[in-house]
């Protein structure tokens, strides 16, 4: 192996490293996305039958564990948590942090 090769292996290494940190970002997100649309969807059901209720707390925690495209879509699919602006504002920044991290990890 000449030199040339041994640069195109480095860079194709560094390349598919790369490759297996975004399907890795990608499957937290995606598992963490799913968890947090079923507890939404809960949730909601909960209120609807005045049952105990999933805290607030708990749904902003999986928002900011990477869960937020999920809870996002779950509060556009069953109309829950839009409301109440103090939520609103926490969920906003759980967005906010997680894509600073992302950028941050991938620069």
């Amino acid at each position: 192996m000449d030199f040339f090769d041994q640069i195109a292996e480095v860079f194709s290494l560094v390349r598919s490293s790369q490759q297996l940190q975004w399907l890795g970002v990608a499957i937290i997100y995606g598992t963490m996305s799913i968890i947090t649309l079923v507890m939404y969807g809960l949730d909601k059901a909960a209120a609807r039958k005045r049952e105990s209720r999933i805290s607030e707390r708990s749904l902003l925690l999986c928002g900011l564990a990477c869960g937020w495209p999920g809870g996002m879509l779950a509060q556009r699919l069953f109309r829950h948590k839009t409301v109440k602006p103090s939520f609103r504002m926490a969920f906003a920044g759980t967005v906010i942090f997680n894509c600073l991290v992302l950028i941050m990890l991938f620069l």
